[in-house]
């Protein structure tokens, strides 16, 4: 069985025992969070508009990071105009521990 759910304004496809980076939650490791549920799929396919009434999938958090350094860079020619920038994404990792339909 497996789920289409949504979190930070992304969808993600999940199964348990799969593990995700999702955008920041504030939820501590070793926590359980519900996410919201917009497509089941097993002996029946559950489709929600936008989500499915009674079906639930929990996750366990394990830990919260940053992910790698993008380099934002801005230039413009014959002006002496040159800008650097970096960002880290944080992102919370989450275990699929129970998908219900």
């Amino acid at each position: 069985m497996f789920a289409v759910v949504q979190s930070g304004g992304k969808q993600y496809n999940v199964a348990e025992g799969d593990v995700l980076r999702l955008e920041s939650l504030s939820a501590n490791p070793g926590d359980t969070v519900a996410l919201d549920v917009m497509m089941v799929s097993g002996d029946e396919v559950k489709v929600g508009a936008p989500l499915v009434e009674g079906a639930s999938v929990k996750a366990e958090v394990l830990g919260h990071g940053r992910g790698k350094k993008i380099y934002i860079y801005k230039f413009k020619a014959k002006s002496n105009y040159r800008r650097k920038t970096g960002h880290r994404q944080g992102y919370t990792e989450v275990r699929i521990t129970e998908v219900a339909g």
